[in-house]
């Protein structure tokens, strides 16, 4: 069994932004409505996503460009290196794609991070979700179970870290060993009485397992 790892969420997390809103703001403003529909539960997260994801129609040059536009934690590229470094194992898991998330990672020459995500892919001026529902992770509300992710990642590693900051990364931060939250994570777990860790940025997560001798 291998030491440790260390799995983060990716939107709002790494990410500054969630790369819907991106999308509804640049290029479809009636996702505004929809996003209130899916926060009153009458969508599922991943009808939601499929939608917006599927209301772009640009070019997919004008959509990479758009993508690498998104914000992320400047100390995330630096993070990951000293996980590896240090006997860790990084990994991404989102609920979103892994079309945005593969050009990100390319375009900051972060290597050696396998991405857990809906399958994604361009088609016809916009991204599409190629869900399997006979897929070991499988879930019918975020096309991706991360709580058995999480699960089977603890068969491998004696400790499994988690990083995330919004409701789908609730159920995993029951799972893994120790969370760190950010944003409406923190609330979530305090309501549901599940211990975490919290921060704002990845150099307060370095920092801690600084402390703590892991890195």
């Amino acid at each position: 069994m291998k030491k440790w790892a260390f799995v983060s969420d990716f939107d709002g997390t790494i990410s500054k932004k969630d790369f819907y809103w991106l999308v509804i703001e640049t290029y479809y403003p009636e996702g505004k409505g929809l996003y209130k529909k899916w926060k009153a539960g009458e969508m599922q997260d991943i009808d939601f996503l499929s939608q917006v994801f599927q209301s772009i129609d640009q070019h997919e040059e004008q959509i990479i460009q758009d993508i690498l536009s998104l914000p992320i934690d400047e100390h995330v590229p630096s993070f990951i290196k000293k996980v590896q470094e240090n006997g860790g194992d990084f990994y991404i898991l989102s609920a979103g794609t892994d079309y945005y998330i593969h050009h990100i990672l390319n375009h900051y020459g972060i290597q050696h991070v396998p991405v857990f995500s809906n399958k994604g892919y361009y088609e016809k001026k916009n991204v599409h979700l190629s869900i399997n529902e006979n897929h070991k992770h499988y879930s019918r509300r975020y096309g991706i179970d991360k709580s058995k992710v999480i699960s089977d990642l603890k068969e491998k590693y004696e400790v499994v870290y988690f990083a995330g900051d919004s409701e789908p990364d609730s159920h995993p931060a029951k799972v893994a060993d120790l969370t760190f939250a950010k944003d409406a994570l923190q609330e979530l777990l305090k309501e549901n009485n599940v211990p975490f860790v919290a921060v704002e940025s990845f150099q307060q997560i370095e920092d801690f397992l600084h402390e703590k001798g892991t890195i």
